[in-house]
C-alpha cells in the first residue's frame, strides 16, 4: 500500500535511493501520504515518537551513532518548529538529519486555515539546504533536483537538510506500487590536499619549541587515534583531550580543569605554547578558551572538512580536510625535538591525580563522589551518553576507562534533548548504554521515555540535587537575590515516570546506597532501570570549589 499522490513517492523514493533506510514519524494527518508511504516500504524501518522535539533529538542520536543520514517527519503547522532545537543541535555538531514537514499548500498559507504557518525556510540560520517543493506534475523534474541536492548535502557535509512538501487533500488514497524515479547526481566539489602546503607546516612546527594539541569532539576513530601516537612520544608536544574527544594516550592530559584550574601567571606563560592544533567539535572546558585567549599561541591551526573555528581569537591557518588525512602525510615529514614541556607538565598531571584521588576517598556523599562511583561502576566497552550543564563538567575531571565511547551534545550545549538523544543512540548501537544525567536536564525532556524504542539494557544514571546546580557553581548567580530563577529548586523524583514508562527504579541518598545500587545496576533485564541518586544541594558546590583548592 502506497500514497496516490505522486509527490509523496518522489519523496519516498529518493529516501530509498539516497540510502536512508530509518525514518522517524510523529503523528498528523497531512503528512499521511509520507506516513502511509514510508511505513510500506520493505526497506525502511519506521519508528512512532509522539513528541516532535523528543522524535528529532531521537533520531539524531541514531544518526549520530550510524554516521548516516536518518530522517523525521511531521503535519503541518506548529509540530515543524518543535524539531528546530535538534536541528540547531545537528548544524553545529555536523550530524546528517533530514527533516521532511508536510504543509498546506500555497493558496492555504495566511487566510485564517487551520495548523498553518509560513514552513518555507523557517530554518534558513541552521540549515544547509531547505527543499520548498511543490504539489503540480508540472514541477516534477524541480521537485526532483531540490529532493536530490538536500540528501547529497546531508551526506556530504554532514548536517541537516529540510524537505517541505505541500499536500491538498484528499490524503488518504493508496495504490499498489510505488513508481521508480530518477534522481540526478548533483556534482559536489570535493576536498583534496593539494592546497596545504606541508611543507612550510613543517618547517615551523619543527623550529618550534612547545606544541600544543586541543582536541575536542570527536567519533571514536582507530586510525586517527594511532596517529597521535607520534605526538605523545614527542616531548616537546602535549595534547590535551577532552572527555569526548575519544582519544585515549598515557601521555595525554585529559582532565584539563584538573591540570590548569589554578596556575598563576608564571605558570601559564610557561604553558603558552607556540604552535597549537585543533581540530574535533566544541571544547567543553571554559578555562582551557580563557588561558588560550589570555596567553595566544604564536600559530593556531585548526583542522576541519567544513569550516574555521577561531575559539581562541589568534586563527593564523585555517587546514580545510580531514585529521586523518593530515596526519597521515603530517607525520612524515615532522621531527621529535628534545624539550622538558611534555615531561613537566606530565609530572604537574600526575600530581594532581594523585591529590584527585586523595579528596575523593575523604569526602561526603555528594554530586563528586557520586560521579567518581558511577564513572568507575561502568562497564568496559559501554558507550557513555552525558547530558550537559554541569554533568559535563564534573565528567571531565576524571580519567575514564579508554574502552568507553563517549558522547554529549555540545553542539548547542542545550540540555533540551539529552535524554532523548541517548535513547536514539542506545537504539542504533548494539553496546550498552548509559547515560548519566542531572534532574533538570531529565525533567525537562522526560517526554523521551514515552518512546517504545528503549533497549532493555539502556541505563539512565539520574544525580538529583533538586535544582540546576550549576548555577552554584559559577560565579554570579549566587551573588543576587534571584538564585532560585536561575536553580529553580524543585521537590519532584523519577520514581513515578519510571513506573509510567515501564523502567526498572531504584534510589540512592548516601555513598553505601549508592554502591549498593550499582553493584547489578548493569546486570541483563527486562526493562531498561534508572537509578536515582538524591545528593545534598546546599553542599556539592562547596566540595566541588574545595576541590581545587586542595589539588593545587
Amino acid at each position: 500500500m502506497y500514497p496516490k499522490k505522486e509527490l509523496a513517492q518522489l519523496v519516498i523514493s529518493a529516501c530509498h535511493q539516497f540510502n536512508i533506510d530509518t525514518v522517524v514519524i510523529s503523528p498528523g494527518s497531512r503528512n499521511a501520504p509520507l506516513t502511509i508511504g514510508f511505513s510500506n516500504h520493505p526497506e525502511i524501518e519506521t519508528l512512532s515518537v509522539v513528541d516532535e522535539r523528543c522524535a528529532a533529538f531521537f533520531a539524531l542520536g541514531i544518526a549520530q551513532q550510524k554516521q548516516k543520514p536518518v530522517a523525521v517527519l511531521c503535519t503541518s503547522g506548529s509540530a515543524l518548529l518543535n524539531y528546530y532545537p535538534a536541528i540547531a543541535e545537528a548544524f553545529y555538531s555536523d550530524i546528517p538529519l533530514v527533516v521532511i514537514s508536510a504543509d498546506r499548500p500555497k493558496h492555504l498559507i495566511d487566510i485564517g486555515d487551520g495548523q498553518t504557518i509560513r514552513q518555507e525556510n523557517v530554518f534558513e540560520k541552521h540549515i544547509l539546504f531547505s527543499a520548498n517543493l511543490i504539489e503540480n506534475p508540472k514541477f516534477k523534474t524541480r521537485n526532483s533536483q531540490l529532493i536530490g541536492e538536500a540528501l547529497q548535502l546531508a551526506t556530504s557535509q554532514k548536517g541537516p537538510v529540510h524537505i517541505n512538501v505541500p499536500f491538498d487533500e484528499p490524503l488518504y488514497e493508496t495504490v499498489d506500487e510505488l513508481k521508480e524515479f530518477h534522481f540526478p547526481n548533483i556534482s559536489m566539489s570535493s576536498l583534496d590536499n593539494a592546497n596545504i602546503d606541508y611543507q612550510k607546516l613543517a618547517n615551523i612546527w619543527n623550529n618550534a619549541e612547545k606544541k600544543m594539541l586541543v582536541i575536542g569532539v570527536n567519533y571514536p576513530d582507530a586510525e586517527l587515534h594511532s596517529l597521535m601516537d607520534l605526538y605523545s612520544e614527542d616531548d616537546s608536544v602535549l595534547i590535551f583531550t577532552e572527555t569526548t574527544s575519544n582519544l585515549y594516550h598515557d601521555k595525554a592530559i585529559n582532565a584539563i580543569d584538573q591540570l590548569i584550574f589554578s596556575l598563576d601567571d608564571e605558570e601559564f606563560t610557561a604553558l603558552q605554547p607556540d604552535i597549537l592544533i585543533t581540530f574535533g567539535g566544541m571544547i567543553v572546558s571554559k578555562r582551557i578558551k580563557r588561558f588560550l585567549r589570555d596567553y595566544q599561541p604564536k600559530h593556531h591551526w585548526n583542522i576541519d572538512e567544513k569550516k574555521a573555528t577561531n575559539t581562541f581569537f589568534c586563527l593564523s591557518e585555517f587546514i580545510q580536510t580531514k585529521p586523518v588525512d593530515f596526519f597521515s602525510k603530517f607525520n612524515k615529514i615532522i621531527n621529535k625535538k628534545e624539550s622538558d614541556y611534555q615531561p613537566k607538565w606530565l609530572k604537574i598531571r600526575d600530581y594532581r591525580r594523585i591529590k584527585h584521588s586523595e579528596y575523593l576517598s575523604q569526602i561526603k556523599h555528594s554530586d563528586f563522589k557520586v560521579f567518581e562511583q558511577a564513572l568507575h561502576s561502568i562497564p568496559n566497552h559501554c558507550q557513555l551518553q552525558i547530558s550537559n550543564s554541569a554533568i559535563i563538567r564534573y565528567a571531565q575531571l576524571f580519567t575514564l576507562k579508554n574502552t568507553l565511547s563517549v558522547f554529549c551534545n555540545r553542539g548547542t550545549s542545550g540540555i533540551d534533548g539529552s535524554t532523548s538523544t541517548a535513547i536514539g543512540a542506545a537504539f542504533a548501537n548494539e553496546k550498552q548504554t548509559v547515560f548519566i544525567t542531572g534532574d533538570l536536564s531529565f525533567f525537562y525532556d522526560s517526554n523521551a521515555l514515552w518512546n517504545t524504542n528503549i533497549p532493555d539494557n539502556f541505563r539512565i544514571i539520574l544525580i538529583n540535587n533538586s535544582g540546576g546546580g550549576i548555577f552554584k557553581i559559577i560565579p554570579g548567580p549566587s551573588t543576587t537575590d534571584a538564585l532560585k530563577y536561575f536553580e529553580t529548586p524543585h521537590c519532584l523524583t523519577a520514581e513515578h515516570f519510571s513506573k509510567m514508562y515501564g523502567f526498572e527504579y531504584q534510589k540512592a541518598y548516601s555513598t553505601n546506597t549508592v554502591s549498593e545500587a550499582l553493584k547489578d545496576f548493569y546486570t541483563a533485564s527486562n526493562q531498561p532501570k534508572i537509578l536515582e541518586i538524591f545528593t545534598p544541594s546546599l553542599e556539592n558546590d562547596s566540595v566541588l570549589k574545595d576541590y581545587f583548592k586542595y589539588i593545587k
